[in-house]
């Protein structure tokens, strides 16, 4: 896998640029121009950092979109929730057990 592209994929995602990355991330700015600069892969524990910072797992990062085996509509929803500040995932959250417990 391209780490160079997938990491591309998400920054896209979110609207990010490479500097939005490195603040989200805690990663100093030259580790990000290295890797889209100069292309150089980056280490485990600083893809772990990045994932971080995007709000992936590593998991997520390699599985592009079915290996977890989510819908395309799972995706999406997941997607969405990366994108939103952590008080809103928490009501998200809450809304939901309590969408569960109606059932």
């Amino acid at each position: 896998m391209d780490a160079k592209k997938r990491l591309q994929e998400l920054m896209d995602e979110r609207g990010w640029t490479m500097y939005r990355l490195a603040k989200e991330s805690g990663t100093s700015w030259s580790t990000i121009r290295n890797v889209f600069k100069r292309g150089t892969e980056p280490s485990v524990s600083t893809l772990e950092v990045l994932c971080k910072g995007l709000g992936v797992s590593l998991a997520q990062f390699f599985d592009t979109e079915h290996a977890l085996g989510l819908t395309h509509e799972q995706q999406e929803l997941l997607n969405s929730f990366d994108l939103v500040d952590p008080q809103s995932k928490e009501s998200i959250r809450q809304l939901l057990k309590a969408l569960a417990k109606r059932k």
